[in-house]
């Protein structure tokens, strides 16, 4: 009888190590995506500043202009990775569209507040690039013990359920944002 209450209390000792190794995997998982969305964040927050210094060279582009105010009110109102995601591939390319126009004003290009912005959004660039990597290797991790014996036992009990890495889905969107104002 002490065998069988020794594996019992051996087998709950197990359990609740592996449900909170889940719980600890899926609360970095929201970390990761948090420091993504945060990224993500300060790029769109950064977009009304640049918008406003290159506002009098670009009146003919208010399409693109006008393109970058709209996604960023969806900004707002997005809830899942994959909106987010997919809303962050359209204001890359309306950055590409700016950038490619400020190439063709040379004081747009050498005035100080445009070279600032220009460095703060490289910089976030930069900074997204790495928490989205960051949350994708912390996502597989967790991915993956929901896929193995015996934590996806566990997983399946307790209702977790696999995240969605931050992926692209064409090879247009998988293209660099280059932004580089020292031409």
């Amino acid at each position: 009888m002490q065998i069988v209450l020794i594996i019992i209390v051996l087998l709950i000792i197990a359990l609740i190590v592996i449900y909170n190794g889940l719980v600890q995997s899926r609360n970095k998982v929201k970390n990761a995506w948090s420091q993504i969305d945060i990224q993500l964040q300060r790029r769109f927050d950064l977009i009304p500043n640049l918008v406003e210094s290159i506002k009098g060279y670009m009146e003919h582009e208010e399409s693109t202009l006008s393109k970058i105010a709209e996604l960023r009110g969806a900004w707002s109102g997005a809830t899942t990775i994959s909106e987010k995601a997919k809303l962050d591939v359209e204001l890359s390319s309306s950055i590409k569209n700016i950038m490619a126009v400020a190439e063709s004003y040379p004081d747009l290009k050498s005035s100080a507040n445009f070279i600032q912005l220009q460095e703060e959004l490289s910089n976030t660039e930069n900074k997204i690039s790495h928490a989205r990597q960051a949350y994708n290797e912390i996502t597989t991790a967790y991915n993956t013990k929901l896929e193995t014996i015996p934590s996806n036992i566990i997983g399946k009990l307790f209702n977790f359920e696999k995240e969605d890495l931050f992926t692209v889905e064409s090879d247009e969107i998988r293209k660099n944002v280059k932004v580089d104002f020292s031409k």
